[in-house]
Order: C-alpha cells, then structure tokens, then sequence
C-alpha cells in the first residue's frame, strides 16, 4: 500500500530569519530600502520586513513576489516571459502571481523549500538582492 503521507521539506525559522538579514544587507549595498518576504514550500509566510523608508506597496509586492517564486520554483522575472504565451496568459489575472523580478526559489539539496521576495529596488536590483543572499546563506542552486 502507498503511504497517504507526503513528507515534505521546508526552511526552518532560523534560516529564514538569516537569509532575511542577508537579504537586507545586500539591498542595503544596492542602495535601496527594501521590503523582505520569505515563504515555506507551501508559500506561507515564515519571516518579513519592510524597511522604515519602503513604500506601503512593497509589503504586498514582495510577499507575492516569494509566493510566486515558491509556486512552481521559477524565479520570477522568468513568468513574465510566459505571460506573452496565450496558453499561459490568463494566469495573469491570478491575484498573488507577480512576474516581476525579485522572487528568487530557495532549493536546499535539490528540494525546493520556499520562495524569497525583496521589493523596493529596480526588478533587477530586487533580483540581484535575493540572489546574493540565497549565495550566502548556501541557498542558491
């Protein structure tokens, strides 16, 4: 018989809260203020913050962004090129995909474990930002 049970792997509260500080430094270093989200496997927020001088949006934007990217383990400047495919463009009207650069998958041994979002900068600064923080956390496959 096939077990009904699933295990599956998720990024601690400790991690998240480092890779959340790495992530501020490296916005930090980009020069922009910035909101930082970072979701499980399943996409549920573990860790956030949005700097005293971040815009109210970026809230929102960098929770979609890391919910997005933990979704189907793409970053998530990627979907905004499968927007322009008409099999895949109504997925634009879902209200939490965010095809904007800036949610980077966070993979640890080859198991996706969750979704980072940073918002704030440029979409390729927000990018960068998360890219450098998963690298330095070990993070990035």
């Amino acid at each position: 018989m096939t077990s009904p049970i699933v295990p599956t792997a998720t990024i601690s509260l400790e991690a998240a809260q480092a890779l959340l500080a790495q992530a501020r430094r490296a916005s930090a270093a980009r020069g922009f203020a910035a909101t930082i989200a970072i979701t499980d496997a399943g996409g549920h927020l573990r860790a956030f913050e949005r700097a005293d001088a971040a815009p109210f949006l970026t809230a929102d934007v960098a929770i979609n962004k890391a919910w997005t990217a933990a979704s189907f383990g793409l970053a998530t400047h990627q979907w905004n090129q499968y927007m322009a495919q008409p099999a895949v463009a109504p997925l634009a009207h879902h209200p939490r995909l965010m095809p904007v650069g800036g949610g980077v998958p966070i993979f640890y041994e080859g198991r996706l474990v969750g979704g980072i979002g940073i918002s704030g900068g440029s979409a390729a600064q927000d990018h960068e930002a998360a890219e450098e923080a998963l690298r330095n956390e070990g993070l990035l496959s």
